[in-house]
């Protein structure tokens, strides 16, 4: 009956609990973007993000090792990121990004990634002649 209840206990413990709040416990935050403007300056890109389930135009900004990284070479309009980093006065510092599917942000930017991509469509599909 003892190795039940201690197995039970094992089981259910607060043990994940504190586990997840250890590796957070940097202070990084993820978030979600999807870049607004044709990125002129590739160390500080224009990008409507969502952090914390709120909605707002950042800045983002790359350091070194993000503007040496591929993907941030060939980062354009409508790229949807997921990123983790701290949110600064200047916009969100960057530690480290991800290109992902529009299908995999958070249903509050779907639409503006959606709305995007058919506008760039739109300014697009005429040159193609």
């Amino acid at each position: 009956m003892t190795f039940r209840f201690s197995l039970l206990l094992i089981l259910f413990s607060p043990i994940p609990l504190w586990t997840a709040s250890f590796v957070q416990a940097d202070g990084e935050t993820p978030v979600f973007a999807v870049v607004s403007e044709a990125p002129k300056d590739k160390a500080r890109v224009s990008a409507r993000v969502s952090m914390n389930d709120v909605v707002s135009d950042m800045k983002l900004l790359a350091s070194e090792t993000i503007l040496n990284n591929l993907i941030w070479k060939k980062l354009e309009i409508c790229h949807a990121l997921k990123m983790e980093g701290y949110k600064v006065a200047e916009g969100f510092q960057i530690v480290t990004v991800h290109v992902i599917d529009a299908g995999m942000l958070p249903m509050s930017l779907q639409s503006f990634a959606g709305d995007c991509m058919i506008k760039k469509a739109l300014e697009i599909a005429p040159l193609v002649d």
